[in-house]
């Protein structure tokens, strides 16, 4: 797999096919990036479990944080890594360790492990590096087109919504 460049059908596959998501190193801080991630999939329809064990059992935004992956009491499709690339490889052995596997290590903009990613997907789990899920699925349902970012065309029309989820209908209930 070549971690440099996703197929967009590769990126909006893993985002219609997953449900729960472990966001690991999620904070409760409502300015840090994590926090809008989290609030925003739980937004989009994802059942999101935010992962830290310095806010384990506090409650954020109608959900209760976990300290490990393990304490999630529900079957993990996707572990979204908000940690610096050098604590990936303890993660991805965590994830290694659930039953069942979880489906996608997805790791947050700037966050890389190669050697990590190996032995996720030498495991049959899907990986993405370096990107971020929000901006993925906005990008793909073309929400971020809306204001003319990443289109090359700023518009004050206004785009015609289909009911439910955005345009690409990534997340179909």
């Amino acid at each position: 797999m070549n971690h440099d460049s996703y197929d967009d059908a590769y990126i909006s596959g893993i985002l219609n096919s997953v449900r729960t998501i472990a966001i690991v190193g999620a904070s409760a801080n409502d300015v840090r990036p994590s926090f809008f991630v989290l609030k925003y999939l739980l937004n989009k329809g994802f059942d999101v479990y935010p992962v830290n064990p310095k806010e384990a059992g506090k409650d954020i935004l109608g959900t209760k944080f976990y300290a490990r992956l393990a304490d999630v009491p529900v079957a993990i499709d996707m572990v979204d890594v908000f940690r610096a690339s050098d604590a990936v490889p303890d993660v991805v052995e965590e994830a290694l360790r659930l039953d069942p596997l979880p489906k996608v290590i997805w790791m947050q903009l700037t966050v890389r492990n190669d050697e990590a990613a190996a032995r996720a997907e030498a495991a049959g789990i899907k990986v993405v590096m370096n990107r971020c899920p929000k901006i993925e699925y906005g990008r793909l349902s073309g929400e971020i087109a809306w204001t003319g970012v990443n289109s090359g065309v700023i518009s004050s029309k206004k785009p015609v919504m289909r009911s439910g989820f955005q345009s690409f209908g990534i997340r179909q209930k």
